[in-house]
């Protein structure tokens, strides 16, 4: 059997199996410079709002500084991770979306934790920093 008879009788395919398009994105140069100088500015900013005592309430800036986070995820996802709805059929989708709910669930109980073992374990302290003008 010849080469190209051979070549016919696996269906025509060759060994390229770049040809294709799973959906997946292409990791460029061009697409991780965007995504460090995107996060390069995204961790200035609240750096910035931090050091030069930007607002003037403490809970404002811790809020401030949430935003930006969750904005530097979102770009190291699509950037550095190569995460969108399309890539391996969404499975991806699903578990970013299990991740955000573990991530909250973890966050939202660390702080509420925190608070009450702050007020709970120091009760004195609370008490002096509620009578402050």
């Amino acid at each position: 059997m010849s080469a190209h008879n051979e070549h016919a009788a696996h269906g025509g395919h060759g060994d390229h199996h770049d040809d294709h398009d799973d959906g997946a994105p292409h990791a460029t140069v061009k697409g991780y410079l965007t995504g460090f100088i995107l996060s390069v500015i995204l961790t200035a900013i609240p750096f910035w709002i931090v050091m030069g005592n930007v607002f003037d309430k403490s809970s404002t800036t811790a809020f401030v500084i949430l935003a930006f986070a969750a904005v530097q995820m979102v770009v190291h996802m699509i950037y550095f991770l190569h995460m969108n709805a399309k890539s391996e059929h969404g499975w991806t989708m699903l578990a970013l979306i299990f991740t955000v709910v573990v991530v909250v669930i973890t966050l939202s109980g660390s702080l509420w934790v925190m608070y009450h073992m702050n007020h709970n374990m120091m009760p004195g302290l609370m008490n002096e920093t509620h009578k402050m003008p």
